[in-house]
């Protein structure tokens, strides 16, 4: 049975912060608010975690993880960026995107595409992440909470407590936060291409 916190959408309450990054350092899987929908979230290196929402959402081999990101402090350790890409990247984050970019050695071979050897990087504007974020130290290991058979992402908290309170370590209820997924901007072939359009705005990079 997996708890249930109700953190505050713009003044979370660091005690539940606190509790629920000791959850994700223990192994826990949680599905969190981000700035479009709700997704599951795990430690980087924990395998199986990652496996745990491989089968909650029914994932092949093939499904780009998502790494979100306080910020671009991090990214040079999971991705290779060059000058002009980071410059991109930093106008448009804090948002609704996410950039699919080359991954480094440090990021763990199973996460990644077998083929490409990409990873997806996010910087969500939302403070319920930000907090998380600034407790944990480290990105967290992502995938937006789409269930199997549906298109959108899961939007209300109750509405995932009731399907996946037996699968889960936590659940956050961060308020309603968007119900459009994110836009996916791939840079690994030298220029961007947007591969998905979702919440975030197209244009720059079109």
């Amino acid at each position: 049975m997996s708890q249930f916190f109700q953190i505050h959408p713009d003044n979370p309450q660091k005690r539940l912060i606190n509790q629920a990054v000791d959850i994700l350092r223990k192994g826990g899987v949680i599905a969190y608010p981000t700035d479009s929908g709700y997704a599951l979230g795990c430690h980087l290196g924990d395998k199986s975690a990652s496996d745990r929402i491989k089968r909650i959402r029914k994932l092949d081999d093939k499904h780009n993880f998502t790494l979100v990101c306080r910020d671009l402090s991090d990214i040079g350790t999971y991705a290779k960026v060059d000058n002009t890409t980071y410059r991109m990247l930093k106008t448009y984050t804090p948002g609704a995107y996410t950039f699919i970019l080359d991954a480094t050695s440090e990021v763990p071979r199973r996460l990644l595409h077998p083929k490409r050897r990409t990873i997806g990087v996010r910087v969500p504007d939302n403070a319920v992440v930000h907090a998380l974020l600034g407790e944990f130290g480290e990105p967290i290991m992502s995938s937006t909470l789409i269930l199997p058979g549906e298109t959108e992402p899961m939007t209300d908290p109750e509405d995932i407590r009731d399907a996946l309170e037996h699968e889960l370590d936590l659940i956050i209820d961060g308020g309603f936060c968007g119900m459009e997924a994110t836009t996916v901007v791939n840079f690994t072939s030298g220029s961007p291409e947007v591969t998905r359009v979702g919440k975030g705005d197209p244009s720059p990079f079109q």
